[in-house]
């Protein structure tokens, strides 16, 4: 079983990002989708077995190719491509080299049918080495050396769990503070940018190890030293994280146990119950282990 968390160029369209979900759902594997204007980005989250995953990630980028063009693109989000970022993460105890498997077939599959470069990451190296360093020290794993002049490139990932999360700064913190401290709460744990969001300041962060550092320990440092008027949660987030955060402060941190992972695979079908007397809920039929996103 895989997750795939595709994010795309595209938050304002309504029609553009419809037609996405709607090729994902096609599939039986859309779980969610977080749409963001001010960021001009959206996210789709896809699991389920291996084969529909990926054949809705391969659904959704074809729409986000053929309708996003990068050309037009002001959103705040930094960005390679009209489909930006498509990462596979194992799910209920799959191993990361099945999301190493998925990423490189869909690599082959996007350079040969879209003619769309695309950069591998994972295991190799991280999404922010790519971001740095692509069509510049680092050529395309696949397709063209030089980007798609509509649709950028891609980035193709394997990683396990990952949390994407916002935090809105109260109005009139300057955008210059949002960058401070998105530097002073960045680590091995946690990414993080400072970004002017229509006239307010945001940090905006991907907690890349959420059981050591997960959303309320990032909001409490940044809360510590700058007002923080909101969270956002982008997406799904696993329960085991959701779990030891005492529950009287998921409004304020914008947390829900309905927009858990295993809440939405419970929903598809995905998902078999806890079983009486105790023992782990399992994915698909596969054993242990809670889903990572």
């Amino acid at each position: 079983m895989l997750e795939c968390v595709i994010n795309v160029s595209e938050g304002r369209d309504p029609e553009v990002i419809a037609a996405a979900a709607a090729a994902a759902a096609g599939a039986a594997c859309l779980l969610d989708v977080h749409r963001d204007a001010h960021h001009h980005r959206s996210v789709l989250t896809l699991a389920g077995p291996v084969d529909a995953v990926e054949a809705a990630a391969r659904a959704v980028t074809t729409v986000g190719v053929r309708r996003i063009d990068l050309r037009r693109h002001d959103g705040a989000h930094p960005r390679l491509g009209a489909v930006d970022v498509v990462p596979f993460v194992p799910l209920a105890g799959e191993a990361i080299g099945v999301a190493v498997g998925a990423r490189d077939r869909f690599l082959a599959w996007a350079a040969a049918e879209l003619g769309v470069p695309c950069f591998a990451y994972g295991p190799e190296r991280t999404l922010p080495e790519v971001r740095r360093t692509a069509f510049v020290t680092l050529a395309p794993d696949a397709g063209p050396p030089q980007p798609h002049p509509m649709a950028g490139a891609i980035c193709v990932g394997a990683r396990l769990l990952l949390v994407a999360y916002n935090l809105w700064l109260a109005p009139g913190v300057p955008v210059a503070e949002a960058r401070r401290i998105a530097a002073a709460v960045r680590s091995p744990h946690v990414r993080a940018l400072g970004l002017d969001i229509g006239g307010q300041a945001q940090v905006s962060c991907n907690l890349v190890a959420p059981s050591a550092v997960g959303p309320a320990d990032v909001y409490d440092a940044v809360a510590a030293v700058l007002p923080v008027e909101r969270a956002e949660l982008v997406g799904l987030v696993p329960q085991t994280v959701l779990a030891v955060i005492p529950g009287e402060r998921w409004p304020a941190l914008d947390l829900d146990a309905g927009r858990t992972i295993e809440a939405r695979l419970a929903e598809a079908g995905l998902l078999r119950p806890r079983p009486p007397g105790g023992g782990s809920a399992t994915a698909g039929g596969a054993a242990g282990g809670a889903p990572a996103r």
